[in-house]
């Protein structure tokens, strides 16, 4: 499991979370951050310096907010 940046990073894309993550799993893309769901240890660093409140656990995710994890495997070709 990993965590997952959801549709509230779309609008603000500040990276607090890039600089907190112990393993760098963070990366940015066009439009938001996305975190490698192979690299991430779960520690949930990034989900406490969110300033949106984008980052959740993958399981904690809601319907409307699962496409982000497909997003963000896509984004590291692991589709």
């Amino acid at each position: 499991m990993a965590f997952v940046i959801t549709s509230p990073c779309e609008q603000e894309k500040s990276g607090e979370c890039v600089d907190v993550c112990p393993v760098d799993c963070i990366e940015e893309g066009k439009d938001m951050f996305y975190i490698d769901p192979e690299i991430c240890i779960d520690c949930g660093a990034c989900e406490a310096v969110c300033p949106v409140e984008a980052i959740y656990y993958e399981e904690d995710l809601i319907e409307d907010d699962e496409p982000y994890l497909e997003k963000a495997k896509q984004f590291f070709n692991q589709a």
